[in-house]
C-alpha cells in the first residue's frame, strides 16, 4: 500500500475519532451505586483489663511490623526473614497481586478504540476445453475500527473494581505475612518448649537412675524390701516412656518449620540442634484501643476492600439497562492487480456510529443486577463479621496473654518447693527415716511440676505472639514506609 492509499485511510479513521472528546467528557456519570465505606461503631477501650505490661497506647506501626525483633532471638529473626524470602504460600499471595493488577489492565483497554488490519491474496485458474487456461489474481487489503463509548459507566465500573481487587490482593498478601511470622514464631517456641521439657525429662532420669541405684543396693544389703526396688523401677521406665514422644514433638516441630521456610524437611536441623531457653516476651505490649486494631488488621482491610469491588459491580450490570454506542471505520481496498493497489477506484470506505439497545431479555438484566447486589451485602456481613472476630480474638488474647502468666508464677513456686521436697525425702529415705514412697511421689512431683512449668512458659510466650497477631502486627503500613516490607 502506498503512502498516499495510507494518508487516505488516515484522513477517514480521524474523521471518525474527531468527537472523541466531546463523547468521553458527556459520558462521565457512571451508573450504579457510588461506593461509601460503612461506619462501624466500636468500644473506646477493651473489655478485658489490661495488665502485665500490657497498655493502651497506640503501637509504633513500624515496630509492630518487626514485632519478633522485640523478644531479642537472633535464632527467631533469621527464621522469620527467611521465612519471609522462600515459604510458598507468600509466594501464591504475591502471584495474586501480580494477577489482580494484569486485569486491572485488561478492563482498561476497553476504554480505548481498537483497530484491525487484515491482507489477502489469491490465484485461480480455469482449464477450458478449447485448451486456453485463465488465471486470475485477487488482491485485499482494510482497516476496521471500534470504539465502544463508556457514556454510562460500565466499563469505569470495571475498573473500578479491579482497582479495588488489586487492594485486596495487596490486604490478602499484607496478611499472609501476619501469619506467616506468627506461625513460624509459635512452632520455634514450640521447638524450645520441647528441648526444655526433654532436657528436664532427661535431668529427672539421671535423679531417678540414681534412686533406683540406691534403692537396689540396699536391697542386696537387706535394708529395704522389693517393693521398693520395683517402684524405683517403674518411676524410672515412666519417665523413659516419655521421652520418645518429646523428641517426636521435637523432630515434627524442625520439619514443620523448615517447610514454613519453603524448604525440604532437615533444613534447620543443624542451626537449632543445640538446646535454648524459651524467648521471654517483651516487658511492655502496646495494644492501642478497638479502632486502632480495624485500621491495622489486614483481613479487615481486605473485607472492606472486597466489598468495594463487589458494590462497582453492581454498577457493571445496571450498565447493561442502557444502550451501547460504538463509533466504527472500515476502509478497504481490492484489486486484480498489485500495480493497482494505489489507486482509489477500488477501495471501498464506511464509517458512523452504531446503537445497540437490549429491548427485551425477559427480566435478565434485572435479575444479573439481583444477584450482584445479593452478593454485595454477602460481603457486607463478611466485613462486619471480620470485625467482630477481630475484636473477640484480642479480646481473648489479652485474657489468655494475663491468665498464663499468673499461672506460671504458681508453677514456678511450687517446681521450687517441689525440689526441695524430693531432696528432703531422698534425704531421710538415705537416713533410713522413711521409706521410698516418699521418694516416688516427691520425684515423680516434681518431673510433672517441671513439664508443666516448661509448657506454660512456652505457652506465655506463644500467647504474647498470637497477640501480636490478632493485633495484625507483622506488616508495613504504606503510611510508614511508602511500601510494603518484608522485614
Amino acid at each position: 500500500m502506498t503512502i498516499d492509499v495510507c494518508k487516505y485511510v488516515m484522513k477517514y479513521l480521524s474523521g471518525i475519532f474527531t468527537v472523541i472528546p466531546f463523547l468521553f467528557f458527556y459520558g462521565c456519570a457512571a451508573v450504579g451505586p457510588d461506593y461509601v465505606r460503612p461506619e462501624t461503631a466500636v468500644a473506646e477501650k477493651w473489655h478485658t483489663p489490661l495488665q502485665d505490661g500490657v497498655t493502651s497506647e497506640r503501637a509504633d506501626p513500624l515496630k509492630m511490623a518487626v514485632w519478633w525483633r522485640t523478644f531479642k532471638d537472633p535464632d527467631l529473626t533469621a527464621l522469620i526473614e527467611r521465612a519471609v524470602g522462600n515459604n510458598l504460600d507468600l509466594k501464591m499471595a504475591q502471584a495474586r497481586l501480580r494477577e489482580a493488577r494484569a486485569r486491572r489492565g485488561l478492563a482498561k483497554t476497553d476504554l480505548y478504540p481498537t483497530v484491525d488490519a487484515s491482507t489477502q491474496a489469491s490465484r485461480s485458474e480455469t482449464d477450458r476445453k478449447s485448451g486456453t487456461d485463465t488465471e486470475t489474481h485477487f488482491y485485499s487489503a482494510g482497516l476496521d475500527a471500534s470504539w465502544e463509548i463508556d457514556i454510562f459507566g460500565g466499563t469505569r465500573r470495571s475498573i473500578e473494581a479491579a482497582d479495588a481487587d488489586i487492594s485486596a490482593a495487596g490486604e490478602a498478601l499484607n496478611d499472609q505475612l501476619v501469619s506467616l511470622s506468627a506461625e513460624t514464631a509459635l512452632n520455634y517456641i514450640e521447638l524450645r518448649t520441647y528441648q526444655t521439657r526433654l532436657a528436664a525429662a532427661e535431668a529427672n532420669l539421671k535423679i531417678q537412675k540414681e534412686s533406683c541405684d540406691l534403692t537396689r543396693w540396699r536391697y542386696e544389703a537387706g535394708l529395704d524390701d522389693e517393693l521398693s526396688l520395683q517402684q524405683a523401677l517403674s518411676n524410672l521406665e515412666t519417665t523413659q516412656a516419655q521421652v520418645p514422644n518429646l523428641r517426636t514433638g521435637l523432630e515434627e516441630t524442625k520439619n514443620r518449620l523448615a517447610v514454613l521456610l519453603g524448604e525440604q524437611p532437615g533444613a534447620v536441623h543443624h542451626m537449632l540442634k543445640e538446646q535454648r531457653p524459651i524467648p521471654f516476651t517483651p516487658l511492655e505490649l502496646a495494644v492501642g484501643v478497638p479502632a486502632d486494631v480495624l485500621r491495622q488488621r489486614p483481613d479487615i482491610r481486605r473485607a472492606e476492600r472486597e466489598l468495594a469491588a463487589q458494590t462497582a459491580r453492581i454498577g457493571v450490570a445496571v450498565a447493561e439497562y442502557y444502550p451501547k454506542f460504538t463509533l466504527f471505520g472500515s476502509i478497504g481496498l481490492e484489486t486484480l492487480s498489485l500495480k493497482n493497489m494505489s489507486t482509489m477506484g477500488s477501495s471501498t470506505i464506511s464509517f458512523g456510529p452504531r446503537i445497540a439497545w437490549r429491548v427485551f431479555d425477559a427480566g435478565a438484566v434485572r435479575r444479573r443486577v439481583e444477584v450482584q447486589s445479593a452478593i454485595q451485602e454477602q460481603y457486607l456481613l463478611a466485613y462486619e463479621a471480620a470485625i467482630q472476630g477481630a475484636l473477640e480474638e484480642v479480646e481473648n488474647r489479652l485474657t489468655a496473654y494475663a491468665e498464663e502468666q499468673v499461672r506460671r508464677t504458681s508453677l514456678s513456686k511450687a517446681t521450687e518447693a517441689a525440689k526441695e521436697v524430693a531432696r528432703l525425702a531422698k534425704h531421710k529415705y538415705e537416713a533410713g527415716l522413711t521409706d521410698f514412697s516418699a521418694v516416688l511421689d516427691a520425684e515423680r512431683s516434681l518431673l510433672s511440676l517441671q513439664d508443666q512449668l516448661a509448657q506454660s512458659e512456652g505457652i506465655v510466650t506463644a500467647n504474647g505472639v498470637r497477640l501480636y497477631k490478632a493485633l495484625g502486627g507483622g506488616w508495613t503500613p504504606l503510611g510508614a514506609t511508602g511500601k510494603i516490607t518484608k522485614e
